[in-house]
């Protein structure tokens, strides 16, 4: 057991202290109690977007190079404390520590990259069609913006959506998720450990009636939110209403298609990594298997044989290859879904069963599903959990209508030697990602992200285009 962690909300540049009814736990052994957290709500929320107003004009006018250094301070020292911080995200959101530790690692990253991009805001230079007009174009802070992250990747999103609107001089207010608190706590320690002045960076922790008063709030100019359907379609319509920004990313059913000419240690590698990994918990998990009929039998046999050979335990054990879900409501979500696909006329072919172990947690056994049809439930329902299907298609031209044939459009996979099919895949997946002979899930930290359909709205996150969510273009005529 380890100690317990009391957490406090940020407002101000200070630690403020709440009562703390609520915990956050340890997956891998539900008897441990990781964080004790408060439950905030309007009056946090408004002290929060007060601090972050006011601290808008200094942060926002101060010379770029002080932004640039704060964050990469922060990502500094984010990497030095990668085991630490790595070991606290596996027990508070349940990935194998290894996946702690690699995501903590990459939201360093973010920061160091952001630093950068900081200092490189640019305009451009017209000629104007009227004599003796010149006219520039260049990019101003927004003013505050509310957070609202989720928990599958703690640090990383936290990170993500907060590097770029502090490097472009907005500020900030950040509602953590609730099962992964101390995690985007620690986060926002660090920033201000790096040189963060008062205001510039809130964090209030609570449930749900603290992300819709950002929602509400007249003060928030511009919302970034990570998580399902339903509750982003709210926080669209609440910001569609006051007119403030909102950008979006609710999720994915994402395809990986197989053809029968695909390297098939290669194939079921592919579609272990991206169905399995993370206990299934990310947005671009492969969760459909197209898999041609030629290859299908052996496909499905070589890559049940990987997945009923998954160690699956306690996040922190090195020999543990998937931890927990997240929560007990993770955990029954995959084990529903396993029986709705049953009652469907699926196989599962290994897994499906209740895991008894050792220590009480929210173990889910990956499964494998044959024998469904596009039009089943799991093919077309966002599971969140370590639960994939296949579906057997004739030929190329079948397999991507399948893949397209659904309301979500985040990340796409094709595993083949075709070039043909490869470019052809690249052209017309309908989704905002695409790999070849890669898992759908695993993207680079200095590229855009994002999807199309119903898996994304605004803006795209990461990278070179956050610019444009986190900034406003400004056009300026002079004459001599």
């Amino acid at each position: 057991m380890t100690e317990t962690i009391e957490l406090c909300h940020w407002i101000n540049g200070e630690k403020i202290p709440a009562d703390c009814p609520g915990e956050s736990l340890n997956p891998s052994d539900t008897r441990e109690v990781v964080a004790r957290t408060p439950d905030g709500g309007e009056a946090e929320v408004n002290a929060a977007v007060a601090a972050a107003k006011e601290a808008f004009t200094g942060w926002s006018e101060a010379s770029p190079e002080v932004r640039s250094d704060v964050l990469d301070r922060a990502g500094t020292l984010v990497m030095e404390r990668r085991e630490a911080l790595g070991r606290l995200l596996s027990r508070e959101e349940g990935k194998t520590l290894a996946e702690g530790i690699g995501e903590t690692v990459r939201a360093g990253r973010v920061l160091k990259y952001f630093a950068g991009e900081a200092l490189r805001v640019h305009g451009q230079n017209l000629a104007s069609v009227r004599p003796g007009v010149e006219i520039q174009t260049y990019r101003q802070a927004v003013g505050v913006y509310g957070l609202i992250t989720p928990w599958n990747f703690p640090i990383a999103i936290p990170a993500w959506k907060a590097a770029p609107a502090l490097a472009f001089g907005n500020t900030v207010v950040m509602k953590p998720a609730g099962p992964t608190p101390a995690t985007a706590e620690a986060l926002v320690a660090i920033l201000h450990e790096a040189g963060l002045p008062k205001g510039v960076l809130n964090m209030v922790i609570g449930r749900g009636r603290v992300g819709q008063a950002l929602v509400d709030h007249p003060d928030v100019d511009g919302l970034s939110f990570t998580g399902s359907q339903g509750v982003g379609a709210g926080v669209a319509a609440g910001a569609v209403k006051r007119q403030a920004r909102v950008q979006l990313e609710m999720g994915g059913k994402n395809p990986l298609i197989v053809l029968d000419d695909a390297d098939l240690d290669r194939a079921v590698q592919i579609a272990l990594d991206g169905s399995f990994f993370a206990t299934g918990q990310r947005c671009t998990a492969s969760s459909r298997l197209i898999v041609q009929d030629g290859i299908h039998d052996r496909f499905v046999a070589a890559l049940a044989e990987r997945v009923a050979a998954l160690r699956v335990g306690d996040a922190l054990d090195p020999q543990t290859q998937m931890g927990p879900a997240v929560s007990e409501d993770q955990m029954e979500t995959s084990y529903r879904y396993i029986e709705v696909a049953r009652g469907e006329g699926g196989r599962v072919v290994t897994g499906g069963a209740r895991l008894q172990l050792e220590k009480p947690g929210w173990y889910v056994q990956p499964t494998l599903i044959a024998d469904t049809e596009a039009g089943m439930r799991i093919n077309n329902e966002e599971i969140f959990g370590p639960v994939a299907s296949t579906i057997r298609v004739k030929d190329y031209e079948q397999a991507l209508e399948i893949a397209n044939g659904v309301e979500f459009g985040l990340s796409a996979g094709i595993v083949t030697s075709s070039l043909k099919h490869a470019r052809d895949f690249q052209r017309r997946a309908k989704a905002g990602m695409t790999m070849v002979n890669l898992p759908t899930a695993g993207v680079d930290y200095h590229v855009p992200f994002g999807g199309s359909k119903s898996s994304s709205y605004g803006a795209r996150e990461q990278g070179f285009a956050a610019v444009e969510f986190f900034t406003q273009t400004k056009t300026s005529y002079s004459a001599g």
